[in-house]
């Protein structure tokens, strides 16, 4: 008897689906841990080479920067060279940015690097969530979203705690960025294993189509909702507060509040950690009771009074960084699903890319924003007064947050609702 030839109409075994999930997945660790990286060298950056903060906020600005003009002209890449080509031209720019930041203590290499970095880390994400496409359907698939973004923000978690585990690399700035360096090269074995699984399993097994790139339709703009627009005005003064003011924490712990390196990272990491394990918790909730734009308003009420507690030391730290995590785990997971609710299907591609678009532009614009303001103002460990500017900074974006949550519920609570509010799970009581 002859031994059958696999058909090409079978799938690949679950096995064989997850071990693609976390090789791909090891490329988004590297690129989350390269762009968490500064933060924690912050102080040493202005000690040892006279950076301003102006500056490290410009190392984060220009990424925001490229990350635009990789969102206008879209998933072309993507969609010509396929997944697996893509993924590994994106994560070689993701480990040559790294280096390129440990090899050179000029600023403008440095920003060089940070732009070259957000050419290939946005992108990259989105050649990995498309990739995911061709492996994972149906309830499988969130789960697998799920598990690459906890894969992903263990990278912002270990840069947050790499004083700790990479402390012998302290000694001077240039250390932890050689580390740095060589975690991005994850980006490219990561690429390069998902290549070899995929070409292995295009010869012997049938494969799923990719998923759509998101893509700007300038044309769509004009036929979004008042639903729609509140939920981008909520995005970018949500996020515009929260990754500004990550790029200068673990620097604030330090000298506004007296904490060690080590100690500041630990708490920094409090947020992508909490988001890990939370986020989904959150977006189950949302699915099984409804009250989606509720849900969002309450985590823009915790976000509001966070910085002023901390800028003054009304509370120990951990009582705002708790309240901070929460906000962080709630919103995303509440407001992202909620634009399928009030965007036509046809046009959530559009939708989705707007809400990036948007959301970096005021990264970029805020974090410059904010370094520029503790400069004005003379931040430092001897003068840490020199931080509560930007702290009302980002305090009022939390009152923006607030109050376009409440618009957004109170329109989802009127004749134009969407569903927001009421649409729940089957079963639910």
């Amino acid at each position: 008897m002859t031994e059958s030839m696999p058909s090409r109409d079978a799938q690949p075994s679950a096995l064989y689906r997850w071990s693609v999930l976390v090789v791909i997945s090891l490329a988004m660790f590297g690129n989350y841990y390269v762009y968490d990286s500064i933060a924690p060298i912050a102080d040493m950056l202005k000690s040892d080479l006279g950076f301003t903060d102006e500056n490290i906020g410009s190392l984060y600005s220009v990424y925001s920067v490229a990350a635009v003009i990789i969102l206008l002209i879209g998933g072309v890449v993507i969609d010509r060279f396929g997944t697996a080509i893509s993924t590994l031209v994106f994560g070689c720019l993701c480990t040559a940015a790294a280096v390129m930041n440990a090899i050179s203590s000029d600023l403008s290499v440095m920003l060089a690097s940070r732009f070259v970095l957000g050419l290939g880390a946005e992108p990259l994400i989105v050649a990995i969530t498309t990739a995911l496409a061709k492996w994972f359907k149906g309830k499988e698939l969130s789960f697998a979203f799920g598990l690459n973004l906890t894969i992903a923000r263990l990278g912002s978690v270990a840069a947050d705690n790499s004083p700790t585990w990479a402390g012998f690399s302290y000694g001077s700035w240039r250390g932890p960025l050689i580390v740095s360096a060589a975690i991005s090269a994850l980006c490219i074995v990561g690429a390069v294993g998902y290549w070899i699984l995929e070409t292995r399993a295009s010869r012997r097994r049938a494969l799923g189509e990719a998923g759509q790139v998101d893509r700007l339709t300038w044309s769509d703009l004009f036929l979004f909702n008042r639903s729609f627009w509140l939920v981008v005005a909520l995005c970018v003064t949500f996020y515009s507060a929260i990754f500004p003011f990550r790029s200068f924490s673990i620097k604030f712990f330090m000298e506004a509040h007296d904490l060690s390196r080590e100690a500041a990272g630990g708490f920094n990491s409090i947020l992508p950690l909490a988001s890990m394990f939370a986020t989904p918790l959150f977006g189950l909730l949302a699915d099984r009771i409804g009250k989606r734009a509720l849900l969002m308003t309450f985590g823009s009420l915790l976000i509001m009074p966070v910085f002023v507690l901390m800028a003054y030391r009304v509370t120990p730290l951990g009582v705002p960084i708790a309240m901070m995590g929460v906000a962080f785990s709630l919103i995303p997971a509440v407001m992202w699903p909620s634009v399928a609710y009030i965007v036509d299907q046809r046009r959530l591609g559009t939708a989705y890319a707007v809400m990036t678009l948007v959301q970096q532009v005021g990264v970029a614009v805020m974090n410059w924003t904010i370094g520029r303001t503790n400069d004005v103002f003379g931040a430092s460990a001897g003068h840490p007064a020199g931080y509560a500017p930007g702290m009302w900074i980002f305090t009022t974006l939390g009152v923006l947050a607030l109050i376009f949550a409440y618009l957004l519920r109170r329109t989802e609570r009127g004749p134009g609702a969407h569903g927001l509010e009421t649409i729940a799970t089957a079963g639910a009581k």
